[in-house]
């Protein structure tokens, strides 16, 4: 294989640093860069890693730092994304950088749609893909007509989680009730417009995902599935432990809409199982890395090197099967996230020992490239000092 060209990575998260480790562990040279403070934290001795302008709040400085890397290389670079925020920003600027870099991406207003969270619901809907009940609320009269069909906890969030970035550092907001759902639209209607919807009931092993790689005539190139065992924070967060495990209903109802949308390159979609019915229900999809992709490697199907052999043109052999039952175990997290469950009674320290057993791929500690995993390991128990300090 050619592993001539090289790779530059938007993100410096365990989701870049996953990218870094699969490119650069096979002698393809990477480049990778991020914001200041997830530099700091991520930048990994397997890459050449840099602090890059915001695609946030600085799109016109990011893309000349861009160009301007691009003009240094000898041969065009394979371009990764691993945050909503640069996916938007290259898509947007794809033609400018289709001078300098490889890429595979939907169209443009395909991206919109699957980022923006109500549209690719009433998507889902028109495709018959059960749904998490969901309300659009511009104004207080959508809000007053939501209000009589609402349980509770409930979570209100952005139908732009990206652009929501830009004002405020919030995904979604729980709710408890009405008067807390009342309060917490006057906050932040302000920032654009919301969505409202139920919370499925059900622990962290009701959450699953299907995974795929598709070229750009829609062939199938690369397939995954898994299990999240545990998440942080324990209630709403993202993965801390996951399994790789083949879910053959699951994928038949997941391919078909990918296929139905035509979402090329990455994707990745998420589903909750009801434990009410026992239905699965659509909760999103990522048009790029997901934050738990390194586990794909370990389980046979690496998505990051199938993806760089594709965009340089070198006819990658679709890889559709996996090995089951590899752990993902983000570390700090699932430490920090058994904190919380042995509190409530819900994991003993036997249970938290039994989940480290077995074939695994740590987020982030790797004996070649220790200090991303050292440096998130004490952002985030010192983030925890400090929550425990202010209360």
């Amino acid at each position: 294989m050619d592993h001539r060209y090289p790779a530059v990575v938007l993100d410096l998260s365990a989701n870049g640093v996953g990218i870094i480790r699969s490119l650069a562990r096979r002698g393809i040279d990477v480049y990778a860069f991020d914001t200041e403070k997830p530099y700091r934290i991520g930048k990994s001795r397997l890459a050449t890693c840099g602090i890059c302008p915001s695609p946030l709040t600085e799109e016109e400085a990011l893309l000349t730092f861009l160009l301007n890397l691009g003009k240094s290389f000898e041969r065009k670079a394979v371009l990764c994304t691993g945050a909503d925020d640069y996916v938007v920003f290259v898509s947007k600027y794809r033609n400018e950088l289709a001078d300098y870099y490889l890429f595979l991406l939907p169209e443009h207003e395909l991206i919109e749609a699957v980022l923006d969270k109500y549209t690719m619901h009433e998507l889902a809907t028109m495709h018959n893909i059960p749904c998490p009940k969901t309300y659009i609320i511009k104004e207080q009269a959508q809000l007053e007509e939501a209000l009589p069909h609402m349980e509770y906890p409930c979570i209100l969030k952005p139908t732009l989680g990206h652009e929501f970035r830009k004002k405020i550092n919030k995904k979604a907001i729980v709710l408890q009730n009405e008067s807390e759902l009342r309060e917490g639209y006057e906050a932040y209607r302000q920032y654009g417009t919301l969505i409202l919807q139920e919370i499925i009931p059900g622990d962290n092993q009701c959450f699953y995902k299907v995974a795929t790689l598709y070229d750009e005539n829609m062939n199938l190139l690369a397939l995954f599935s898994l299990q999240k065992n545990h998440q942080f924070p324990a209630e709403f967060g993202t993965g801390a432990h996951i399994v790789s495990k083949t879910l053959p209903d699951l994928i038949e109802l997941s391919v078909p809409l990918f296929e139905k949308l035509g979402l090329t390159g990455i994707g990745m979609i998420e589903w909750k199982k009801d434990p009410r019915d026992g239905i699965y229900k659509f909760i999103e999809i990522n048009p790029r890395f997901w934050l738990t992709h390194s586990l794909t490697g370990a389980a046979g199907v690496d998505f990051a090197y199938i993806y760089y052999l594709y965009v340089t043109n070198q006819n990658p052999a679709p890889q559709l099967t996996h090995e089951d039952g590899v752990k993902w175990i983000y570390l700090v997290r699932y430490y920090l996230t058994f904190r919380h469950k042995k509190r409530a009674g819900e994991m003993t320290w036997k249970d938290f020992f039994a989940g480290l057993r077995g074939k695994k791929e740590f987020a982030l500690l790797a004996w070649d490239d220790l200090m991303p995993f050292l440096r998130s390991t004490w952002s985030h128990l010192r983030n925890v000092w400090k929550r425990k300090r202010k209360g």
